[in-house]
Order: C-alpha cells, then sequence, then structure tokens
C-alpha cells in the first residue's frame, strides 16, 4: 500500500481555501455582550417599579453599542414589554429579525414616506404636530389599518413635543380619526439625572407637575391610553414618575444613571458589555525613547511596549491617551503615549510573561477587577452614554 504524501500543491491549495473562507471575530478586536446579564437586569428593575407598570427597554444606537436584537430579545426574556428605538430603521431592522412585541420610534418622523413605512412595519411614531397627525391618518384611511399613535408633549426638555397648549388639540385631532389610536402621551425629564433636583422648585418636580396638569381630562376620555415620563433616572425617583410605563436605557446596560451612588447599587446590576483586543507586537525601546504620535510620552527606563489592536476608530476616544489602563492576565497595564486610529500601547515592562497575542481587557471585568465605562467619562469629561454608543461597527459584537 502506498502512503499518501500531501504535496506542496495540496497545501496550498488547503491554504488558499482557508484564506477564501478566513473569519476570525476575536482576530484583533471585539466586544463581548452577556445576555443574561441584560434580562437579570430587567427583572431587577422592575421589582422597584409601581405594581402593574410597564418596562419599555430603549434598544436605540444599536443597543447602546451591546447589538439591538441581542439586547431586545435578553429585554424581553427578562420581562420588558415593549421596546423604544430612536429611527425608523432601527425599528425595521427589529421587525425583519421577527422582533413581533410593540415598538416605540422616540424620534420624530416628519416625512409622509417615514409614516408610511412606520404604517407598513407595525411600528408606532411619535406625534410633535397637527401635520403628523393628518398625514398618520391619510395613511391609516388609505389602508383602512388602524394605526396606533404616542403624542410627545415637551414639558421642559425643549426638544422633542408639542407646546404644552397644543397638546389638547392634537387629542382631539387623533380623537375624530377613525383609524388612528392613542397608544400613548409621554414626556422626556431633562434633569433626573442630578439625584439632588427632586425637590419643590426644582426643574425636575415642575416638570413632573406640568405633566400632571395635562392627564386629568385625557385620563377620563383613554383610559386604555399610555403616560409615561421616566427615564432610567426617573425610574429611580419612585412611584410618583412610573405612571403607566417607564423607559430604561442606561439602567437597562447595567450603569448608574446618576452621577454618585444612589438606590441603584442596592439592585446590583450587572454590566453587560465587556471590550478586549490583541497584543500584536512587544518591543523594547530604550531609555528617553518617543513614544506614539507627538511623543507626549518619554520612556524613562528600558521599556517593554505592546501594541494592542484597538484605537479611536473603535470608540476608544483620543482624549483617554496616557490615562487608562487594560486588564491582562489580571495586572492592571497603563496605556502610555497617543492613542491611534487603530492601535494603543501598553507598558508592559514589569510583566515578562505577557507576549503576542495576549487577549486584553480594556472595560469590563478579568478576574477581581473590573474596568467601567464610568471611568473613562470621569477621565475624559465624557457621559457613559457617549462611551457605549462609540464602540463601532468594525467590533464584531460575540454573545458570551
Amino acid at each position: 500500500m502506498h502512503e499518501l504524501i500531501a504535496t506542496e500543491d495540496d497545501q496550498d491549495f488547503d491554504r488558499d481555501s482557508k484564506a477564501l473562507s478566513w473569519s476570525n471575530p476575536r482576530q484583533r478586536a471585539w466586544i463581548e455582550v452577556e445576555p443574561a446579564a441584560i434580562s437579570e437586569n430587567v427583572r431587577k428593575l422592575k421589582t422597584i417599579l409601581r405594581e402593574e407598570c410597564l418596562f419599555l427597554a430603549v434598544v436605540k444606537a444599536d443597543g447602546y453599542g451591546h447589538g439591538a436584537q441581542t439586547v431586545a430579545q435578553a429585554a424581553l426574556s427578562g420581562g420588558a414589554d415593549k421596546l423604544g428605538v430612536a429611527t425608523l430603521q432601527e425599528g425595521i431592522e427589529l421587525r425583519k429579525k421577527g422582533l413581533q412585541c410593540p415598538i416605540l420610534v422616540l424620534g420624530n418622523l416628519f416625512d409622509q414616506e417615514e409614516l408610511y413605512a412606520c404604517l407598513y412595519w407595525n411600528l408606532i411614531p411619535t406625534l410633535s404636530s397637527i401635520r403628523e397627525v393628518y398625514i398618520c391618518d391619510a395613511h391609516a384611511d388609505v389602508k383602512k389599518k388602524k394605526f396606533p399613535v404616542q403624542i410627545k408633549v415637551d414639558t421642559g426638555m425643549s426638544r422633542l413635543g408639542c407646546n404644552i397648549e397644543d397638546l389638547l388639540t392634537l387629542v382631539d385631532l387623533v380623537d375624530k380619526s377613525d383609524y388612528l389610536e392613542l397608544e400613548g402621551v409621554y414626556s422626556h425629564l431633562a434633569l433626573a439625572d442630578n439625584q439632588f433636583q427632586y425637590d419643590i422648585g426644582s426643574e425636575t418636580y415642575k416638570q413632573k407637575k406640568r405633566f400632571d396638569s395635562l392627564l386629568g381630562s385625557i385620563r377620563k376620555k383613554y383610559k386604555n391610553c399610555c403616560f409615561h415620563l421616566a427615564n432610567s433616572a426617573g425610574t429611580f425617583l419612585g412611584h410618583d414618575f412610573h405612571y403607566d410605563m417607564v423607559r430604561v436605557g442606561l439602567a437597562l446596560y447595567g450603569y448608574n444613571p446618576f452621577p454618585t451612588p444612589s438606590k441603584f447599587q442596592s439592585l446590583d446590576l450587572k454590566p453587560a458589555l465587556s471590550v478586549k483586543a490583541k497584543i500584536t507586537l512587544i518591543r523594547e525601546v530604550p531609555s528617553g525613547t518617543g513614544v506614539s504620535y507627538g511623543h507626549k510620552f518619554q520612556a524613562h527606563r528600558l521599556t517593554r511596549l505592546a501594541v494592542v489592536g484597538i484605537g479611536y476608530a473603535d470608540g476608544v476616544s483620543s482624549l483617554l491617551s496616557g490615562k487608562i489602563s487594560g486588564l491582562c492576565q489580571g495586572k492592571l497595564l497603563p496605556q502610555v503615549g497617543s492613542i491611534t486610529m487603530d492601535m494603543l500601547m501598553l507598558d508592559v515592562t514589569d510583566h515578562p510573561d505577557i507576549e503576542v497575542g495576549s487577549v486584553v481587557t480594556m472595560l469590563g471585568r478579568e478576574g477581581d477587577r473590573f474596568l467601567t465605562p464610568l471611568e473613562w467619562c470621569n477621565l475624559s469629561g465624557s457621559i457613559p452614554w457617549e462611551v457605549l454608543c462609540g464602540f463601532k461597527n468594525r467590533l464584531p459584537r460575540l454573545v458570551v
């Protein structure tokens, strides 16, 4: 019997085949998302809600960078009743993924085609003007199809929403339509994340009073209308803010909406996201060597540098240069030099066991250490919402 021996041509063909279909989401840098944490966060948050209060999970901006479909399914599994998105496209994408729950589009749709698409895909639009009511009514009338809508009223955010004095006019127009259904009326708090602001005379107090003043006559006529005001921070202000539903964003993902410790901590919510990257090169540079653009870091000794495959094009802001650290094998490694578009450098001089291919945790837990977006915020002057939403799509999202 002759032994089969692979020729060089066979080996080249095998390599070419692998290269043609090559894919490795952990090749350079990636995000790991834990859906179980999202589900558990919903369950814990619901324990502080007023009885029968609905839970809307805000999954806009690709689920705050976690992956909208993953977060949506996990939130619904944990007991969320509805989903909230910012854009029409976000809502359509969730529908295409097979999600059939109520989805509220929180952004303003003004174009006729946009609002028709909203009707077609069974999405709930937010209306802020009489014009939008007329457009929705015309579309629903042509299709002879019920069209649930929500009206937003501006009580102090000065962003979306009709003026307070126009709310009843919009409500009456919806009421006169044969096909429009008033599914909800809501507003948005501007200062709820300042936990010291809720007292008589504060803007949060004033906004709530303005909202309360509008509800009486509408509630009598629309028994099934859903009134809601609270975002994540408002949810922690107590049952008075819960109304018929709360809209939870940041807390859903395991982060405190307040700048200081609060009732949030007692729930023990768990962050669901980790950002990881691999070391692609290790080099030694002598004392006095400048590192990265601008040479803002100068090696003060023989320094062992680890080049990590993640940068500001992935969502690690250049404003964090020289201020943050990464975790590798349980060791905290300082980042040095300017963070570049696709790479950053860590000082691993005191850790000779760290080598090319080692995985670095930039955010998340490793062992008994945890790196949080809140630390990045404090160092860069940003906010946690911006940090989480800043991770780009070229970072694969991996469910763990």
